[in-house]
């Protein structure tokens, strides 16, 4: 998945928890993009089968888009958690920085990050993956 569709993805899934019904022109001003940009996008999403358009024009995440969904924004939690924790920034810097971090991280070192939170976050000694920070 590119990051433009990881975003309309992240978005559309945020949209719906905050005003329960999203439409493109939610997405527009939430992203501050055009109506057409979130047009095209909608379009490619839809022939991925990550989501679906009502004939009201209520935008709905498919079964798969859902999954996709929770997937990215796990990640950037993950991310952003880690950054106040090692980096030591505040909240806002975190999340900004985790949205971008994200898309580049290889999937390995994502697990091991993800590790490393868990390990942290329950308060287990961290395990000899992580003697060399």
């Amino acid at each position: 998945m590119n990051r433009s569709a990881e975003d309309y993805i992240r978005t559309i899934y945020l949209l719906k928890e905050r005003l329960g019904c999203v439409r493109s022109v939610d997405i527009a001003k939430e992203m501050s993009f055009s109506k057409a940009s979130v047009s095209i996008a909608m379009s490619n999403l839809r022939k991925k089968n990550i989501i679906r358009v009502k004939k009201n024009g209520e935008i709905e995440l498919t079964p798969e888009g859902i999954k996709e969904a929770r997937i990215i924004c796990e990640k950037h939690s993950t991310l952003s958690d880690f950054l106040k924790i090692v980096a030591n920034v505040d909240e806002k810097t975190a999340k900004e920085d985790a949205r971008w971090i994200g898309h580049y991280l290889s999937a390995s070192t994502y697990e091991g990050i993800k590790r490393f939170i868990i390990a942290m976050k329950t308060k287990e000694e961290v395990n000899h993956d992580f003697q060399g920070i």
